[in-house]
C-alpha cells in the first residue's frame, strides 16, 4: 500500500511538473504581474488665433482593499493632511469589511505625489483627466461637452471625437517584496498616444462680442431668443456663431437642453424681406427686367389673387433698386411674377435654400423649400417676399456671402486644422466654391442696392460712418396654428462691409421682439451695428474702404491748405488726408510718442484725449475712421 501510494504521488508530481508546468508557470507569472492602463490625454480645441477653448485637468482616484492595508492610521493621516478631510472619514473607510473602497475620486494634480504612496500594498492610484472650458459659455454651443468617460456627446467634442480621443497606453508591473506592484525595466511598456488638437475658424474675441450683444439686444427687445453668425464672405470661414439663451459647458446639466442647441444651424424660420434677394438676382440674371424698369406698387395696397398685400408705406412707381431699398412687398411680387415659379425655385436652390450647407457640425437643418410642382397660385408672391419658405441663419449668411463675394456660393466651414500629437498639421478644410449663382456685374448692382438700404432705406440703423455697410432688413410674421400672426415676428438683418471689397458679414435674428422693435431695421440692425463697431475698433486686420483722397498741408493753426511748393517753403506744416466730402480720416498714431501724436491729430483738425504715458498702443476710433472737424480721438499710451 505504501509503495502504491508513493508511485501515485510521484506520478502526480511528474504530471504537474512536466505536463502542467507551463500552465502553472503562466499562473504564477500572472499573479506576479499586472497590466495597467495609461490614460491618453484628449486633444484640445483652439480658436483661429491659437487661444485655448478647452483644457484637461489631471485628477487622481484613490481606492483600496481595506483588508490589505496594514498601517491604516498612517495612511489616514497622510490623506487627511493632503485633503483636509476629517481623519475619521478615512479611518471608517479603511476599517470597512468590503474588499473595495474609494478613498478619493477627484484629487487635483497639485495635491498628490504618487511616490509618497508607492510602498503601500492594497492601495490603487489611477490618473485620469477631466475636461474643462476656461471661457464658460463662450462658444459653448459650438464646442459641446464630454461625459464622465471623456467621450464627446455634443458639438465639436462629439462630431470630432475620433480626432480628439487618444489611444490609452499599457504598462506591465511586477509585484514587489511588500506586495506592491511597480514598473520595472525589461517589462512591456506601451505609451499612450494623446489625441489630436482641433483648430477652429472661430475668433474668441468675435465670439465674445457676438454673445454679449445678442444677450443685450434680446433683453432690450424682450425677445424670446436671439441668434447670430459672423463669417468671412470670401472664404466661408465662420468667425463666430451663437444663440441665446446659452449655457456653460462646465455645468451643462444645470441648463435646459434647448440652451445646448446652436440654433443658428438647428432652427429654421421664415425670413421675410431678406429673401427678396432671390427674386432680384434671378430676374436680372434671366434678363426678365432691366435696372431702369419701373413697377407700380399700387400706393401700398395690392390684391394678389384672393390675398391682400400691403407695403409698410404707400409707394407708386419704383425701380428694382428702390423696391429693395424700401423693401416693397408689392414690387418684389410683380418682379417674381415676371421671373416665374420654375426660375424662382431654381434661384432659391442656387442660393442654397432647402439644402444643408455641410459646415462641419451635425444637427444642421435643411430648411424648407417645397418642390415647385406643389406650389399654389400665390406661392410665387409669398416666397418672393420670404413667406412659405423657412431658412436657417447659416443658410441666410451663406446666401448673402454669394452677393458679397461677387456671385459664388461658398461652403461655410468651422474647422480649420487638425493638429496631430506629433505637431503635424493636417489642413482639414479648404476654401470651396459650390457654384456661381450669377455673374459679378449683376452682384455688383445688387450690392449697390443693399448699400442704399443702409444709407437711405430700411436699414439706416446699421450704418457705420466710413465703412460702407451694405445689407438687407427682414421682418416676418410667424406662422402659428395654421395662420400668420399679427403679434409675433422674426426680426432679422444681414449685412457686410465694405461694400466694395467685403471682409466680414453678419446675420442677426431676433425671435418675437416687442413692437416697434420687431422691424428688422429697428431690432436686428441695431445689434449688427453694435457688434461691427466693437469688432472694427478691436481688430486692426479689418481695413476701411479706400476712398478718393486729396493731400492737404496743415498750418500750426490747423488750417488745411492744398500742398504746393510755395507753402512748403514758407509755412511749418504736417501732412494728412481729408476726404473730398470734408470728413476727416483719423491718422494712425500707434507707436508714436505723446508729443508726436498730439501734433499729428491736432494738425488733422481733431481734438485729442490722452490716457496713460509712454508710446501710443491703441486709439479710438481706429485709424481710417471718418470724423468731423474737432471730434475727439482717444489715445492710450503705455
Amino acid at each position: 500500500v505504501v509503495i502504491l501510494f508513493w508511485v501515485v504521488l510521484c506520478g502526480r508530481l511528474f504530471s504537474v511538473q512536466i505536463f502542467q508546468g507551463g500552465e502553472h508557470r503562466k499562473k504564477l507569472v500572472a499573479q506576479a504581474h499586472r497590466k495597467e492602463s495609461i490614460p491618453a490625454e484628449r486633444g484640445n480645441i483652439f480658436d483661429r488665433n491659437d487661444g485655448a477653448l478647452t483644457r484637461n485637468i489631471a485628477h487622481y482616484t484613490i481606492s483600496v482593499d481595506p483588508s490589505k492595508i496594514t498601517e491604516k492610521n498612517e495612511l489616514a493621516k497622510k490623506l487627511h493632511k493632503i485633503t483636509g478631510r476629517p481623519l475619521d472619514y478615512y479611518i471608517n473607510k479603511l476599517n470597512s469589511n468590503r474588499n473595495f473602497e474609494f478613498l478619493e475620486r477627484n484629487l487635483k494634480n497639485n495635491m498628490i505625489e504618487e511616490k509618497q504612496f508607492q510602498s503601500i500594498s492594497g492601495l490603487d492610484i489611477k490618473k485620469h483627466y477631466r475636461r474643462t472650458y476656461p471661457h464658460g459659455s463662450i462658444a459653448g454651443q459650438i464646442l459641446g461637452y464630454t461625459d464622465t468617460d471623456d467621450i464627446g456627446i455634443s458639438g465639436i467634442e462629439k462630431d470630432y471625437d475620433k480626432f480628439l480621443s487618444g489611444t490609452p497606453g499599457q504598462v506591465i508591473k511586477s509585484k514587489g517584496w511588500k506586495g506592491k506592484y511597480q514598473s520595472r525595466s525589461g517589462l512591456p511598456y506601451f505609451p499612450a498616444v494623446n489625441g489630436n488638437n482641433v483648430k477652429l475658424t472661430i475668433d474668441l474675441n468675435y465670439q465674445s462680442i457676438l454673445q454679449e450683444e445678442l444677450k443685450r439686444r434680446k433683453k432690450e427687445t424682450n425677445s424670446i431668443s436671439a441668434m447670430g453668425i459672423i463669417m468671412n464672405p470670401q472664404t466661408g470661414a465662420i468667425l463666430a456663431m451663437a444663440s441665446v439663451p446659452d449655457f456653460d459647458n462646465n455645468y451643462f446639466s444645470n441648463y435646459k437642453i434647448d440652451n445646448h442647441h446652436c440654433r443658428a444651424i438647428t432652427d429654421q424660420f421664415e425670413p421675410g424681406s431678406t429673401f427678396k434677394i432671390v427674386a432680384a438676382v434671378g430676374a436680372l440674371a434671366e434678363n426678365k427686367i432691366s435696372l431702369t424698369e419701373e413697377f407700380n406698387c399700387e400706393n401700398g395696397v395690392f390684391t394678389y389673387f384672393d390675398s391682400e398685400i400691403e407695403d409698410h408705406e404707400p409707394y407708386g412707381q419704383l425701380t428694382l433698386s428702390q423696391i429693395i431699398k424700401h423693401s416693397s412687398n408689392i414690387g418684389i411680387i410683380k418682379i417674381a411674377e415676371k421671373l416665374g415659379s420654375k426660375k424662382l425655385h431654381k434661384y432659391a436652390r442656387l442660393f442654397g435654400f432647402g439644402l444643408t450647407t455641410n459646415l462641419g457640425l451635425n444637427g444642421e437643418t435643411s430648411g424648407t423649400l417645397k418642390p415647385e410642382k406643389t406650389w399654389s397660385r400665390i406661392s410665387v408672391g409669398q416666397i418672393s417676399m420670404g413667406h412659405e419658405v423657412a431658412v436657417s441663419a447659416i443658410q441666410l449668411a451663406t446666401a448673402f456671402s454669394a452677393i458679397a463675394n461677387g456671385g459664388y456660393l461658398v461652403k461655410p466651414y468651422i474647422v480649420e486644422q487638425i493638429v496631430q500629437s506629433n505637431n503635424k498639421i493636417e489642413k482639414y478644410n479648404n476654401i470651396s466654391y459650390k457654384r456661381q449663382i450669377a455673374d459679378e456685374n449683376i452682384m455688383r448692382e445688387i450690392k449697390k442696392m443693399l448699400r442704399q438700404v443702409v444709407t437711405s432705406g430700411t436699414g439706416v440703423e446699421a450704418e457705420i460712418a466710413g465703412w460702407e455697410i451694405a445689407g438687407k432688413t427682414g421682418t416676418a410674421q410667424k406662422y402659428i396654428n395654421g395662420k400668420y400672426s399679427n403679434d409675433e415676428f422674426i426680426s432679422n438683418f444681414v449685412g457686410f462691409f465694405p461694400v466694395s471689397e467685403p471682409q466680414i458679414l453678419s446675420a442677426i435674428i431676433l425671435d418675437e421682439p416687442d413692437s416697434p422693435l420687431h422691424w428688422g431695421g429697428k431690432g436686428a440692425a441695431v445689434a449688427f451695428k453694435r457688434i461691427m463697431q466693437r469688432i472694427i475698433n478691436m481688430d486692426d486686420k479689418i481695413t476701411p474702404p479706400v476712398k478718393k483722397q486729396e493731400t492737404y498741408a496743415y498750418t500750426e493753426n490747423s488750417n488745411p491748405i492744398k500742398q504746393s511748393k510755395k507753402f512748403n517753403d514758407q509755412i511749418p506744416i504736417s501732412l494728412s488726408t481729408m476726404n473730398s466730402n470734408n470728413g476727416i480720416r483719423v491718422p494712425d498714431v500707434r507707436g508714436k510718442s505723446l508729443k508726436k501724436a498730439i501734433k499729428i491729430i491736432s494738425n488733422a483738425g481733431l481734438n485729442i484725449k490722452v490716457e496713460g504715458s509712454g508710446q501710443v498702443i491703441s486709439q479710438n476710433p481706429r485709424p481710417g475712421t471718418i470724423l468731423h472737424h474737432k471730434e475727439i480721438c482717444l489715445v492710450q499710451l503705455k
